[in-house]
């Protein structure tokens, strides 16, 4: 139909449309968003762009190959996204797809900082087993899944609490995401590495193996030692003091606020990873 021939209905409902659409696409992002799918869609994206670079240069081999890939990759993207469509329609039959949500927290990363330092000072000199994972650019939704959803403001005696022996939650790991305890009990998954210590147990283990497959930062308390651990991108440095917990804490998650200083910060801690 011309556009002349167009009526203002006609308008309007085209102008609908496309809010609609962009609306549903807004909320899938939101969807996947704090998700391994971030990196799968990176993936994709990848593929599509070799695809249209193959065919301007001429590459008949890689064109044909990459075109199966498309072809064929729309069972493939059912599989790898079976979690994140569980998700969506789980949302949509709760009517939490077209709720609105909340924007990300940018305060309270002190407060985070001081509620996991008392904490792990306190359950270190009484050797409670403990396993804080703070969640950074790489979500772990699908981790705080697995657990016992709290959403609580941060506090030391609430961390505390949750590590004490026996008690519900005490098992498992608690992950904190945009400043809030998102979740206790939560099943992290377990480094396969070799190099890992045989003196240490699943806390440590499983610490490393979400330092291994997201950028967030794990705090361990040791139950047998009182020793305070840390994993990051793979790496597991133990027996930290206070001072240099701090120092760590504050330099990953207080200098995005701050001018990085040049000086890299130092601590004693044994690399097993």
């Amino acid at each position: 139909m011309p556009f002349a021939d167009w009526t203002i209905w006609n308008y309007l409902s085209s102008i609908v449309d496309i809010l609609l659409v962009w609306y549903v696409i807004y909320k899938l992002i939101n969807i996947i968003r704090g998700t391994k799918a971030v990196q799968l869609l990176k993936g994709i994206l990848v593929i599509l762009i070799v695809r249209v670079l193959s065919d301007f240069f001429g590459l008949t081999t890689l064109s044909w190959m990459m075109q199966q890939v498309i072809t064929y990759g729309f069972l493939a993207i059912i599989i790898i996204f079976q979690p994140e469509l569980r998700r969506a329609l789980e949302q949509l039959g709760r009517g939490k797809f077209f709720s609105r949500s909340s924007g990300p927290v940018d305060e309270g990363q002190e407060r985070t900082v001081e509620a996991i330092l008392k904490a792990s000072d306190y359950m270190a000199k009484r050797r409670i087993g403990a396993l804080i994972s703070i969640e950074r650019e790489t979500g772990m939704s699908d981790y705080i899944e697995t657990g016992i959803s709290l959403n609580s403001h941060i506090s030391s005696e609430l961390l505390i609490n949750i590590f004490i022996p026996n008690t519900p939650l005490h098992d498992g790991a608690v992950i904190i995401q945009k400043n809030v305890v998102a979740a206790a009990a939560c099943y992290l998954p377990l480094s396969e590495s070799p190099f890992i210590s045989k003196e240490l147990g699943t806390r440590h283990r499983a610490a490393l193996g979400i330092s291994e497959v997201t950028d967030s930062i794990t705090v361990v308390v040791s139950e047998e030692t009182g020793g305070i651990s840390l994993t990051r991108n793979g790496e597991l440095h133990r027996d930290l003091s206070s001072d240099e917990l701090k120092e760590i804490l504050t330099n990953e998650l207080l200098m995005n606020t701050k001018q990085a200083s040049s000086a890299r910060w130092n601590w004693r801690g044994k690399n097993n990873g």
